[in-house]
């Protein structure tokens, strides 16, 4: 295969950054300079890449970014002449995964109130993703680049697995951070076997503040216009009917502030979704998923015979008929737990909305904020495998 082939986009339409969630073509792809010497011994020397500074807070001194037909796997560096294949960003000279504009992309915004629990939700779901849901679905999923695999080990999981203890709160974007970019992949069945099937799954952790007003949503979360699919966690105990039935001792989140209320943090995110080209007068087609958070903590106040009392399901595609059942049930939970003005926005308001209740560490930390016993994650890939299945990326059936 010819190296220097164009890269096609999956579908035709311009590429997003899975880093900074900027729009170009794919000839306006750059490239780095390897920073090795060129055929006649000059080399360049590596500089502080502002860039890279200014959109993902990190300070490098890297080889120069330079401008070349992005529709081409390599070029060659105006200044060294040696040739490269680093293709980066535009925007942020993020380095981009493999094969970008081959692989289809999907960018997964995670968002919710302060206390929401956002951070550990995304922690034990991409571990959950790479351990006991990638056993179930036979995928492999991981980093797609050394950075995403350093800052997820180091930053999320050794802290939370290994030291047992609940991860820092979300910085506000003002504090410039990036996404976690990984793989997913799975076995496409054909008559020449199976080939396989890649898809770049970008994970952007709001700060709580940074939805708490239009003006910082518009500001800071315009990812969220470039937005495959949404999860949003709404925290129960923040919700007057949840916080009178849960067991004494439990440890409660302080009352929210009148801008941190789950259903004014859905108005504001759906504020912004509105105002994308096409949807005036329109149900909102991103697929939404709504979830209620810590739902261990009110447990005891499910019937018998609630589908939140089953085990996750264990089949190699996604259960359509055990998710209606829990999405049913956290409907009239909503309802009885003073959150019936959450059901009737997303019903008048979005086109494809399912609930879900999960719960990522399975039990209520102590005052230490250590997680005693383990974590023991109840349902937190289910959101993220209904994403998936109406992505195509897995099977969805009813199960028997």
């Amino acid at each position: 295969m010819d190296a220097l082939r164009s890269l096609i986009p999956v579908d035709g339409r311009r590429l997003v950054c899975p880093y900074c969630y900027s729009r170009f073509t794919e000839r306006h792809i750059r490239f780095r300079c390897t920073g090795r010497p060129g055929p006649d011994g000059r080399v360049c020397a590596p500089v502080e890449d502002t860039a890279i500074r200014a959109h993902l807070g990190r300070r490098e001194r890297l080889p120069p970014v330079f401008e070349a037909d992005g529709r081409r796997a390599r070029a060659v560096c105006p200044e060294c002449a040696a040739a490269t294949g680093r293709q980066v960003c535009a925007t942020c000279h993020a380095q981009l995964p493999v094969n970008f504009g081959r692989i289809r992309s999907r960018m997964i915004a995670l968002v919710g109130a302060r206390d929401a629990g956002k951070t550990v939700f995304m922690t034990v779901l991409i571990h959950e993703l790479m351990n006991r849901v990638g056993s179930r679905f036979d995928a492999s999923v991981g980093g797609s680049d050394d950075h995403t695999r350093y800052r997820f080990h180091s930053d999320y999981e050794t802290p939370l697995y290994e030291e047992a203890r609940l991860l820092g709160a979300t910085r506000r974007t003002g504090v410039t951070r990036e996404p976690l970019v990984f793989r997913f992949t799975t076995k496409r069945r054909g008559l020449s076997g199976g080939r396989p099937q890649h898809t770049l799954l970008s994970f952007f952790d709001t700060a709580g503040e940074d939805l708490t007003s239009a003006a910082s949503v518009e500001a800071n979360l315009r990812y969220l216009n470039n937005a495959d699919g949404i999860i949003l966690l709404l925290d129960p105990l923040q919700m007057e009917g949840a916080r009178r039935l849960v067991p004494a001792g439990t440890r409660m989140p302080a009352p929210g502030r009148v801008e941190n209320r789950p259903l004014d943090m859905l108005g504001r995110v759906t504020d912004l979704l509105m105002s994308r080209p096409g949807s005036a007068n329109r149900l909102i087609r991103v697929p939404m998923a709504v979830c209620l958070t810590k739902i261990d903590a009110l447990h005891g106040e499910l019937d018998e015979g609630s589908p939140l009392h089953r085990p996750q399901p264990g089949t190699p595609f996604f259960d359509e008929s055990d998710s209606q059942d829990v999405h049913a049930q956290i409907q009239q939970l909503l309802h009885r737990w003073d959150g019936g003005g959450v059901d009737g926005h997303v019903r008048n308001h979005y086109r494809n909305a399912r609930y879900f209740g999960v719960s990522a560490l399975g039990g209520v930390p102590d005052e230490g904020n250590r997680v005693r016993g383990g974590v023991r994650p109840y349902r937190v890939a289910d959101p993220f495998l209904w994403m998936l299945s109406e992505f195509g990326v897995i099977p969805s059936r009813d199960g028997a």
